[in-house]
């Protein structure tokens, strides 16, 4: 299989098995589908349905048993534990429902990190920083710590440091699963504004309502594509 010039991920035939004591879980059952660059696409389903295997294997937290899957053009399914924790740090940025902010550091230092694992010098990790805390409009915060901000607040710094290090590729795993509906509407703005900006986005949600804020859906039940939703333009 060839990547496709426009998709900034190529799937086929992607295939997950767990083994659990003698038994084998299918949570992901041989799914083919592609994501342009600047996309903005929604996995649904129940829970069970094989959305969170999915995410970890696009994410590269984890390895398909069968399939391919490609990133950026490059055959990511075949790579090594080492090469896999390179493409996780300067391709992909991950924003959580739990924020994963580290409590005892103030927001710059939490958005910093990436950049500090990517062996940057202080300098250029200072610029990279300031500029992904302008972009979720968070600068006035910096010097705070996750105890002394909002909910809102937390996850705008979790994104920030998700787009710190310009990956090519955002995953949000329910993102404002842990926000009041005002400051979910909030953050859902801020992703429209990445995505205009030219961010591809996958998010994962068992919300409807903010699943249709993409534009593609896909649905997922019993680790299969049951179907997909595309919002008409």
């Amino acid at each position: 299989m060839n990547s496709s010039d426009n998709a900034l991920i190529s799937v086929r035939d992607l295939a997950k098995t767990y083994q659990l004591g003698k038994q084998q879980v299918h949570a992901l059952c041989g799914v083919t589908f592609s994501i342009e660059r600047n996309e903005f696409l929604a996995v649904m389903g129940p829970s069970g349905s094989g959305k969170s295997t999915l995410l970890n294997l696009l994410g590269c937290l984890d390895t398909p048993t069968e399939g391919e899957y490609y990133l950026n053009g490059k055959q990511v399914s075949s790579f090594s534990d080492d090469e896999l924790a390179q493409i996780r740090n300067n391709e992909i940025g991950f924003v959580f429902q739990t924020f994963n902010l580290l409590s005892r550091s103030t927001a710059f230092h939490n958005v910093e990190l990436p950049s500090i694992y990517k062996g940057e010098s202080k300098k250029k990790r200072a610029i990279r920083t300031l500029k992904a805390l302008e972009m979720v409009e968070m600068t006035h915060r910096m010097h705070h710590r996750p105890s002394e901000l909002s909910g809102g607040e937390r996850q705008r710094i979790a994104i920030a440091r998700a787009l710190v290090n310009d990956p090519s590729l955002l995953l949000a795993d329910e993102p404002t699963g842990n926000l009041d509906s005002k400051t979910g509407s909030e953050i859902l703005s801020l992703f429209h504004k990445l995505h205009s900006q030219g961010n591809t986005i996958v998010m994962v949600t068992h919300d409807s309502t903010i699943a249709h804020q993409a534009e593609r859906i896909l649905h997922f039940r019993d680790g299969h594509i049951e179907k997909e939703v595309r919002k008409r333009v």
